[in-house]
């Protein structure tokens, strides 16, 4: 079955998947032979407080916020799955962001990707800006722009790709080389939390510092808020060790990763959708205008899925309401669908006249498709469609693609 995947993922023009993926995802960090009761799943551990040999002795742990058994073995096992060294365990993907920008002082300087999470455009513009640091959004799918925005004070490249929600995709090893060049200090963090490191490590493509809020696909059920920090230099993990030791307050009692391929799906959609919408957007397809590169740089796409649906508010405000499969709300890469509409609920915060450059419209909807059948997810949005844009013109595509 492996060998399977790893030819359909290399016959389809992307990336090789990552060798030995799915077993590490289940055994690093969980060896049962580091119990006393050689227990195969790793134990809850709820305890604060460890007891300690001797003043400043202890066993590994001591307070639960600097660390516990259970968040090291979830470290250790998305370290494997990232190709990294170390990693860290948060509260969640924005205080992720803010132990990372943490790295940093007042004066320095960070070129952030244009399109991202409105929660990292929010904190870099309206908090990390106010206590010193020089936030700058460049459209980094532009190597040239990016060369152009390179100054003196400039200590931290800021990536997300794909883009949320307009799902753009960045070269990360060409701006990695460039930043490197100008300055080899400079910290290149990659947000892969639409990815998830099942389809892409960007330490592998010169990234510094891999990111994801963890309550997406890395964690893949919707039950858990958290954020990961994985890297693999010794100096940034002690300095981001410090900082989540003082800074997190999180007490992680469960590990799921549930990743999964939706292509098939995403390409069924496209067909079909393309009668409702103006505008759809899949990295999965070759019409993406960054497709070549997704499959220079992934092994696969996830189930992330835009598209700007014809008419107005009203048409995009009725489709939602319409949806009974899939749940209007928040978040992504869980094993539900779920639909959002970014320019009034994830990047409601993004001011107007970025949003417009973006292309954050009205009609822009976003979905994470999850496991459900297939069948059921098509007849959702086909209602839902018919109700909002009252096109009476019915496609059976899916007996014509099988």
């Amino acid at each position: 079955m492996a060998s399977q995947k790893q030819n359909d993922s290399s016959a389809a023009g992307y990336q090789p998947l990552f060798k030995s993926f799915a077993t590490d995802a289940i055994h690093v960090g969980s060896e049962p032979e580091q119990w006393n009761s050689r227990a195969v799943v790793p134990p809850i551990s709820l305890s604060t407080t460890f007891k300690q040999h001797g003043p400043g002795k202890h066993a590994g742990f001591e307070y639960s916020r600097s660390g516990n058994p259970t968040r090291s073995c979830l470290e250790r096992a998305v370290a494997a799955l990232d190709g990294a060294q170390y990693c860290l365990a948060i509260a969640s993907g924005t205080a992720a962001i803010l132990t990372i920008t943490h790295l940093l002082k007042a004066g320095d300087g960070i070129l952030c990707m244009n399109d991202v999470y409105g929660g990292t455009n929010e904190y870099l513009s309206k908090i990390a800006a106010e206590f010193g640091l020089a936030v700058c959004f460049v459209d980094l799918t532009k190597l040239e722009l990016l060369k152009a925005a390179l100054k003196p004070n400039t200590k931290m490249l800021w990536i997300e790709t794909p883009t949320n929600p307009t799902l753009k995709v960045v070269d990360i090893k060409g701006c990695a080389d460039i930043v490197h060049e100008h300055n080899k200090d400079i910290i290149v963090v990659v947000d892969n939390t639409f990815m998830s490191s099942y389809f892409q490590r960007p330490l592998a493509l010169g990234a510094d510092i891999c990111m994801y809020s963890a309550t997406k696909y890395m964690n893949g059920h919707s039950d858990v808020v958290m954020g990961l920090i994985s890297l693999s230099r010794d100096d940034l993990n002690e300095r981001l060790k410090f900082l989540q030791s003082g800074k997190d307050l999180s007490i992680y009692l469960s590990i799921y990763l549930s990743i999964y391929l939706s292509i098939y799906l995403s390409i069924c959609l496209s067909v079909y959708l393309s009668i409702y919408l103006s505008i759809y957007l899949s990295i999965c397809l070759p019409s993406h205008p960054q497709h070549e590169l997704t499959k220079r740089q992934c092994t696969g796409c996830p189930g992330m899925i835009s598209f700007y649906i014809k008419g107005k508010l009203e048409h995009a405000s009725t489709f939602l309401r319409s949806l009974k499969l899939f749940t209007l709300a928040d978040s992504l890469g869980g094993v539900e669908s779920l639909a959002e509409h970014p320019v009034s609920m994830t990047h409601v915060s993004v001011p107007e006249n970025e949003k417009k450059e973006l292309g954050i419209s009205d009609t822009l909807i976003r979905l994470s498709v999850g496991l459900e059948d297939e069948e059921n997810i098509i007849a959702d949005l086909d209602q839902a469609l018919r109700t909002a844009v009252s096109i009476s013109e019915h496609i059976s595509f899916l007996h014509s693609l099988t």
